[in-house]
């Protein structure tokens, strides 16, 4: 294994812990809602913390883009940027929905060069370096050989924090649920993107994400033989927030069958 990733891997395991012991107590965690329906509680600060603090014992001059604690210049090179989701399902966890996991990559100029997404709940433990393949544990990981979306099961996410896409994504949703076999909506971009890898769902698709969302789970799609795009099929998906993944072939089923649903604003965003 790769150092860095082993690091990462080292740092989602020690918060992982601190998730399944917290999970114990659900009822007397802290809450906020930072927006609407978009919560953040003490245990993802306190993940997110442990990860930083892990991989900057590691690395001190990486610098980190965490979805609690925003982007901070840890050290002066910033061709290393981990990027962290210490909680991504945070609504599951606070109601024992055993969906969640956490999520850390590492990009190098731009290019996510690691990913590890550790699910707490199963001990899932997915991780890829660029050019070495997607694991799960111990078991190299491919994408999902099915070739027509009529067989498909498709996992998906809704927009609950842009509102103005909630008609276009309707569309979208009501055409794949007439054309595939099954959608599922489980509450976790990351560990979705994982499932693909995996080979458990066939494709994914979502709109409005943010880079520590899917910056994990698109190099373990990739790597597992996957492709990833944006809504349109092009590669600007970390900056849009709008993600499509897949076999290739069931990709590219799925770019044109999208393609009447894209408003301008899906078109141009990012």
């Amino acid at each position: 294994m790769h150092p860095m990733l082993n690091t990462a891997v080292k740092a989602a395991r020690s918060a992982g812990n601190l998730i399944n012991r917290a999970a114990r107590n659900l009822d007397i965690i802290a809450v906020r809602e930072k927006a609407a329906n978009d919560y953040v509680s003490e245990v993802d600060r306190e993940a997110e913390q442990i990860i930083i603090r892990t991989l900057l014992e590691a690395y001190p001059k990486h610098s980190i883009l965490a979805e609690e604690s925003g982007e901070t210049a840890s050290g002066d090179n910033k061709d290393f940027q981990w990027i962290i989701d210490p909680l991504d399902g945070t609504t599951n966890f606070l109601h024992g929905f055993p969906q969640y996991a956490v999520s850390i990559a590492l990009s190098q100029k731009g290019i996510i060069t690691q990913a590890v997404v550790y699910d707490p709940c199963n001990n899932d433990l997915f991780t890829a370096s660029r050019g070495a393949g997607a694991y799960l544990n111990d078991t190299r990981l491919r994408v999902s050989k099915r070739s027509q979306l009529k067989q498909a099961l498709i996992g998906t996410g809704f927009p609950f924090k842009e509102h103005q896409h909630i008609e276009a994504y309707l569309n979208m949703l009501r055409d794949f649920m007439q054309s595939a076999s099954g959608i599922r909506r489980a509450g976790s971009a990351a560990l979705d993107l994982a499932y693909v890898a995996a080979g458990r769902l066939d494709c994914f698709w979502e709109i409005g994400l943010a880079p520590w969302d899917i910056a994990a789970g698109s190099l373990l799609v990739t790597e597992a033989g996957g492709v990833i795009g944006d809504l349109e099929g092009k590669g600007d998906y970390l900056q849009s927030g709008n993600i499509v993944g897949g076999n290739l072939v069931l990709f590219e089923q799925m770019i044109r069958q999208l393609a009447p649903h894209l408003t301008p604003a899906l078109k141009n965003k990012g």
